[in-house]
């Protein structure tokens, strides 16, 4: 496993494991618009390596084992730092532009950088397979379209507690990103580039027109 990626998983693993066992500093790392609009910034970084529980960082960090090598293969190393930094950033702003009046809005989990690079990947890679549930086969470039639809739809109902928002958010930065890391695939992959950004585009246009 590359050294990069371990790194990444290992400071998730040991901040969320420091969260779970400390609440007070859980609630001091945590995202929440509250603190950040009064100043505390470092909270839009430090949410992203907290989880709430067990099974949210095991599923994020299995979803990143997975998708990062992709990335790296066709990038390298320092691409996927500047991917899965990048996109935590993404994901945050996008929560506090959406959640900017809701002082007690909170979030943690590395989602947003995670889902960087598994729209990256993707990026980099449509045709390959992505197993749902590990067993379901389907397309990836099918796959990331359907995903950031069922987050708009998630942002629209606000019926359950995952963040949408920072995982639409980290999309956005891991394709812009890789679209500057990697321009051709402009030329290469016209089609795949116009096509994963089409659910990009509707979330923004839905936000003008009041929808969401």
């Amino acid at each position: 496993m590359n050294t990069i990626l371990i790194a990444i998983i290992v400071a998730n693993v040991l901040f969320s494991y420091k969260g779970f066992n400390d609440l007070a500093f859980f609630r001091k790392y945590q995202f929440h618009v509250g603190s950040i609009r009064a100043g505390e910034q470092i909270r839009m970084l430090s949410s992203g390596f907290l989880h709430a529980d067990m099974s949210h960082l095991l599923f994020n960090m299995l979803t990143l084992y997975f998708f990062a090598p992709v990335v790296t293969a066709y990038l390298g190393d320092f691409s996927l730092i500047l991917i899965y930094f990048g996109s935590l950033i993404f994901g945050s702003l996008l929560t506090l532009f959406f959640h900017k009046d809701n002082y007690n809005y909170c979030a943690v989990g590395a989602s947003g950088a995670v889902t960087g690079v598994l729209y990256s990947a993707i990026l980099l890679q449509p045709d390959m397979m992505i197993g749902i549930f590990f067993v379901i086969p389907i397309p990836a470039y099918l796959f990331g379209i359907l995903y950031l639809l069922y987050s708009i739809y998630g942002m629209r109902a606000k019926n359950d507690n995952i963040g949408h928002t920072a995982h639409f958010g980290g999309a956005i930065g891991g394709y812009l990103i890789t679209l500057v890391r990697e321009p051709q695939l402009l030329v290469e992959h016209t089609g795949m580039v116009v096509l994963l950004a089409i659910p990009i585009a509707v979330l923004f246009a839905m936000e003008k027109m009041g929808k969401l």
